[in-house]
């Protein structure tokens, strides 16, 4: 079935990745190492879904799926910290509803501008000169960028309207919208002429109100035969519902009584959203519409059955979208209608009272699951700070794994491993099931950085830049200091005897034995 319009798409969405930053010794001329000044990595872009009044369908999703936000720049020497990245803006019309893969409703966006994050960017990793301080004077090591967000979600275009036109097919519900409104739909003597809802505005009087011809009704259509899904999703947010009923069909079995029965039990079988319409279909205001009345035999089978609904607690007009025959007291009705479903929704939507519950003292922003796999006892640390952590730490990087197990160990997490029965050597897992890092944990962790001292230090940056003229002047008196105290000490081991002036040649002979000179 060909059709430009689109109402349910499902789009797969990721953020953009932070940025990495870097590690970096600022250098410059008499100042080799003058300390880190690595910048951070700018932050990933988001997914942005926003109301835009000019969008009418999900068809550019359904076309291209797959959205991703750009990602963030890295770091750079000299401070120089990364671009963000660009949030990815995507419109989508007025009434789309967000759910997560499993169904559950996420967001419901109407109002022109109402936006959504449906991914979030990942941050930007700090570079070496943020993660300085007194006590770690040169970090060797920077923090990665995390990843972005990435979900499967499902947008669904509910339409947004005030009244429902429902009935079977080809009842005359385009005719009615067309003389009611504006709005001109296509219209022809076949069944499911009516593919994609279509709106129009009606004015009675001083009020005004919206008015959807939606696709036609089956038996069955709850259960998604012909296009009943299509139909009701559209039906869920309007708060007046009106039966347009044939009264000229000349289908077999088919007669005002039974075709409002059986649109009925539909509504009645339907499970709409809670979040979105309030009341179940089945428990909104009814109207019900005999039309084509200008049609003699129609005329006399609607005022036969008409005292017959009225019986029932219904509203009954006759009309014809053909002659215009009724129209006009049918469009006060409705507006009546929709004026006090307007004053329910205001009140059950009064503004409520703001609760704040921060999180307790003690929270310590994590918790520890011991899970059981075969003999083997896994100690699995669920929280959004560890995990954040591990994902912005660089495991190539000794000085990094050091890092992070002193911010694991003030977090907590050490104490807490003792508490729940680990020990050394036990396998520990940050993270979620599907992306978890694991550790062969040890109580003392050490890395060749500890070694060499303190983390974060080094020696050359304590060294003292260009030395002061009084300084050169006393580093002059000493050197002359040593050289006279070394010759005045040569001139004492000289007049001791350590040294001679003899002959080198005598020196050289002095030693051969007594026949050498014959030979």
């Amino acid at each position: 079935m060909a059709t430009n319009f689109v109402d349910r798409v499902v789009l797969h969405v990721r953020g953009g990745n932070g940025g990495h930053g870097v590690a970096s010794v600022h250098r410059e001329k008499f100042k080799p190492l003058g300390g880190p000044d690595g910048g951070n990595g700018g932050h990933g872009g988001n997914v942005v879904l926003e109301v835009d009044p000019q969008s009418t369908t999900l068809l550019e999703y359904h076309r291209s799926p797959h959205r991703a936000a750009p990602n963030g720049r890295p770091g750079a020497g000299d401070e120089k910290n990364g671009a963000d990245g660009a949030d990815l803006v995507l419109p989508v019309p007025e009434g789309t509803v967000v759910k997560d893969a499993r169904g559950d409703v996420l967001a419901d966006l109407v109002g022109a501008g109402t936006t959504y994050v449906a991914a979030a960017g990942g941050r930007g990793g700090l570079g070496n000169k943020a993660l300085a301080s007194p006590r770690r004077k040169a970090p060797g090591f920077a923090l990665l960028g995390e990843p972005g967000d990435e979900h499967d979600i499902t947008l669904e275009l509910k339409t947004l309207a005030d009244v429902a036109l429902i009935g079977f097919p080809s009842a005359g519900k385009s005719s009615l919208v067309s003389a009611m409104s504006a709005a001109r739909p296509k219209i022809a003597d076949y069944p499911f002429t009516t593919l994609v809802p279509n709106l129009g505005v009606v004015t009675a009087g001083s009020q005004r109100y919206t008015i959807a011809d939606v696709p036609g009704l089956i038996p069955g259509a709850s259960e998604g035969k012909g296009l009943g899904l299509e139909f009701l999703r559209h039906v869920e947010r309007c708060s007046v519902l009106v039966h347009v009923i044939d009264c000229a069909t000349l289908e077999a079995g088919r007669d005002p009584m039974t075709d409002l029965e059986v649109i009925e039990q539909e509504l009645s079988q339907y499970v709409a959203d809670d979040t979105l319409g309030g009341k179940p279909l089945s428990d909104r205001t009814r109207v019900v519409v005999l039309n084509k009345a200008d049609v003699p035999d129609a005329r006399e089978l609607a005022e036969l059955v008409k005292p017959d609904l009225e019986a029932r607690g219904l509203e009954v007009h006759i009309v014809s979208a053909v002659a215009h025959e009724g129209l006009r007291e049918l469009s006060f009705s409705l507006a009546k209608h929709v004026d006090q479903a307007r004053a329910e929704i205001e009140i059950a939507t009064a503004p409520q009272r703001i609760v704040l519950r921060p999180k307790a003292v003690d929270d310590s922003g994590f918790h520890i699951r011991k899970e059981k796999h075969g003999d083997e006892t896994i100690f699995r640390i669920i929280g959004e700070r560890p995990t954040r952590w591990v994902r912005q730490t660089d495991f190539a990087n000794d000085e990094a794994v050091g890092y992070l197990a002193d911010r694991l160990n003030r977090l907590g997490v050490e104490e807490e491993l003792f508490k729940s029965g680990a020990v050394p050597g036990s396998t520990v897992l940050i993270g979620p099931d599907d992306n978890a890092v694991v550790f062969d944990w040890e109580p003392t962790m050490a890395t060749g950085a500890e070694l060499l001292g303190p983390r974060g230090t080094d020696l050359r940056l304590d060294e003292s830049g260009r030395a002061t003229r009084a300084e050169k002047r006393e580093q002059f008196h000493q050197r002359k200091d040593a050289q006279r105290e070394a010759r005045e000490e040569l001139q004492a081991e000289r007049k001791a005897g350590l040294w001679t002036d003899r002959d080198p040649v005598e020196v050289a002979t002095q030693d051969l034995p007594d026949d050498a000179g014959d030979a």
